[in-house]
């Protein structure tokens, strides 16, 4: 297991975002403009004062396209990571290794995508084709119509309902939680929009055992963070959150959503791979966290990464669950800005931003006495997570 040196060296200390739509009625590169500019200024930095960018491999927007739309005159470090939504956590994680090194003075990292009003990931329309030796797993399930994420996700939680007695009345209860906490932060798309059970179970199959309720939404916005040095942080404009941990992982036999070769499909090693990465270079355990941001893309996976990152036994997420243990006054308050289930989707991005918000104390549904809050990053990929601390 690597030994970090990365524990608070580098600190969060600017958040930006534009409004979350189903249609921005403007381009992704005006979109991360915006969110960017927003993030420096909320650091109380200039854009002068940005000499480095990470963003995802998937975005649109060139790091120079960027700088420029900003007038950002140079760029010592700019990278971007694979594998979809596993790279959120991943961008901080290299942004503040950049700075820890001398790489970079003040990194952003972003994302922007109009993914409902542009293209869809999951209309099953699929990007100009991967490199050829990355196509070969496909050619042994598209034909069978396994062409979309929540097909995808649907043969794990089929497999996952067989091993341990899960139900769909137990996914729903992830979404009936996103959708409340949602519906008291303004900013949400599905603001003032709660659900009820019933609403989840009566909602329309997407792939059994998936009902639309189970997916997160397709949405439009941007999304950007500062990261520095947690020394530089503190003569900043806002409190830092200070970097405990980040990680990235990825396991034997991994595929990108569909790692159907491994003998057990009911979990995702590599969120276990990350998990405990984060508790060995932080000194933390699963209980020293007192709010988690939990990737989920999908309902079913919320289950699985509590049980990977140590919060509860194998198979029995859906006990902890529907004790009530992911409200906003349960053990564990997950996702308190609603998710992307309820907020938004921007790859996960927005959800750091949320952790960044408890940690200073400023979110609109603040979890009391938060000194240390998880976060993670896109689920059956190659993923990454943090924890972050107060000062």
């Amino acid at each position: 297991m690597p030994r970090s040196t990365l524990k608070d060296e580098a600190a969060i200390v600017g958040i930006g975002a534009t409004e979350f739509s189903k249609k921005s009625g403007r381009s992704e590169l005006q979109l991360a403009v915006e969110a960017v500019r927003a993030a420096i200024a909320d650091a109380g930095l200039s854009p002068a004062d940005i000499d480095g960018m990470v963003t995802f491999a998937q975005d649109s927007n060139l790091e120079i396209d960027v700088a420029r739309g900003l007038g950002i005159p140079s760029l010592t470090h700019f990278s971007r990571v694979h594998y979809g939504g596993g790279a959120g956590c991943a961008t901080i994680h290299q942004a503040a290794m950049a700075v820890a090194t001398g790489s970079a003075d003040a990194v952003v990292c972003y994302r922007a995508l109009n993914e409902r009003s542009g293209r869809r990931f999951g209309s099953g329309q699929q990007p100009p084709p991967p490199p050829p030796g990355a196509q070969i797993p496909t050619h042994w399930y598209a034909p069978f119509g396994l062409v979309t994420p929540a097909a995808w996700v649907a043969m794990f939680a089929r497999r996952y309902m067989h091993e341990y007695g899960a139900t769909s009345e137990d996914f729903g209860r992830v979404a009936v939680a996103a959708r409340k906490h949602a519906a008291t932060n303004p900013k949400a798309w599905f603001y003032e929009h709660s659900i009820t059970l019933e609403e989840h179970q009566s909602s329309r199959w997407i792939v059994e055992p998936l009902h639309l309720l189970d997916c997160c939404q397709e949405s439009d916005g941007a999304v950007a963070l500062v990261v520095t040095r947690s020394e530089r942080a503190r003569d900043l404009a806002q409190p830092p959150a200070l970097i405990r941990a980040s990680a990235q992982g990825s396991s034997l036999d991994q595929e990108v959503m569909t790692s159907y070769y491994r003998s057990d499909i009911t979990g995702l090693p590599e969120m276990g791979l990350v998990g405990h990465q984060l508790w060995q270079h932080s000194g933390l355990e699963p209980a020293d966290v007192q709010c988690a941001v939990i990737y989920d893309h999908f309902t079913p996976f919320v289950l699985t990464q509590l049980e990977e990152l140590g919060f509860c036994d194998r198979g029995e997420a859906r006990h902890f669950i529907a004790d009530g243990n992911i409200e906003l006054d349960g053990a564990l308050p997950i996702n308190p800005n609603g998710g992307q289930l309820g907020e938004a989707y921007i790859h996960g991005m927005n959800g750091i931003c949320e952790a960044v918000r408890q940690v200073r104390g400023t979110a609109v549904n603040q979890i009391a006495d938060v000194e240390h809050v998880l976060v993670t990053a896109g689920t059956g990929v190659p993923t990454s997570g943090l924890v972050l601390g107060s000062a």
